[in-house]
């Protein structure tokens, strides 16, 4: 990005001693026009260099948020996008669609529940089919449910959808996919700070990230020889439709607050950190590592 973008993109942002948003509230999945400010994603910011040319990528939950920000990033640094996303989200994935397409690369929409094993398999099948193959497989896509009741209380359905959207997603996809990649493949999975600093409102949440770092580490050992790499992305607080949709009202005015930096990030200040982790080139060694944007919290 060049610096008079980045500086207009900072004037758009909360200031550091302020932090938060105005208190909002959405019902699952949430609406990214709905949202007060609406996200940056990188639309008018960034600026790819060619460091995907020609790779197809495969972007779980990329009809908003980080996963938008991410599809957006790809299509300008060269790589074609299949979009995974849930039925009602599909207004916000045909306008992601649109901006990879406006950067002159293919754009394929997947819709479907991935908590179903049988969509998993589907999203990499229509990925392979429509794109040619799969280089990159971003599984983003998440859950949460901030709320004040503690683990007695805590319902088994909200346990069993938080752990099959965060987790046994990740690993029936990844199962999926894993024939199609080759050496300078990339797999990069989302982590959280709830990894490193878990908040008991997010207990179940919190656990899903842990394992995913695991899960990561584990990954890139048993294919690093097939030379596929495997990182993670651990966000901090991050404007997205996930807040305004699992968070209390009030509790959107203090949101990101608690970092170092003094507030929230937007989408399209993590989505380069995925280009990075992407890139054949630039990261071509880098591999079982979770990398921390999280205006300033520890991730170790």
């Amino acid at each position: 990005m060049t610096d008079a973008p980045v500086a207009q993109q900072a004037e758009q942002m909360p200031k550091a001693d302020q932090g938060g948003f105005p208190a909002q509230r959405q019902e699952l999945p949430g609406s990214t026009t709905a949202m007060d400010p609406v996200p940056d994603h990188g639309e008018d910011t960034y600026e790819g260099s060619g460091k995907l040319e020609g790779l197809r990528a495969v972007v779980t939950g990329g009809d908003s948020g980080i996963g938008r920000a991410v599809a957006i990033a790809f299509a300008r640094e060269g790589a074609d996008v299949a979009l995974s996303y849930m039925e009602e989200e599909k207004e916000d994935a045909e306008a992601t669609a649109e901006w990879v397409r406006k950067a002159g690369r293919t754009a394929v929409l997947c819709p479907g529940d991935i908590t179903d094993e049988k969509v998993c398999q589907e999203v990499v099948d229509a990925a392979v089919k429509e794109l040619g193959g799969i280089d990159i497989l971003v599984n983003n896509a998440g859950v949460q449910f901030a709320r004040d009741d503690g683990l007695e209380e805590m319902s088994s359905e909200r346990i069993d959808r938080t752990f099959k959207t965060n987790l046994y997603a990740l690993l029936w996809l990844t199962r999926a996919a894993l024939p199609h990649l080759g050496k300078g493949s990339s797999i990069i999975n989302v982590s959280s700070i709830q990894a490193y600093e878990p908040s008991p409102t997010l207990l179940d949440y919190a656990a899903t990230k842990a394992a995913i770092n695991n899960f990561t580490v584990n990954l890139a050992s048993e294919v690093g020889q097939r030379g596929i790499r495997v990182n993670a992305v651990a966000p901090g607080p991050i404007w997205t439709p996930l807040q305004p949709a699992t968070k209390p009202a009030e509790s959107i005015e203090k949101f990101g607050a608690d970092t170092p930096l003094g507030r929230a990030g937007q989408p399209a200040e993590v989505a380069p950190a995925f280009v990075f982790l992407a890139s054949p080139k630039d990261a071509s060694y880098v591999s079982g590592t979770v990398l921390g944007v999280t205006g300033g919290k520890p991730v170790f």
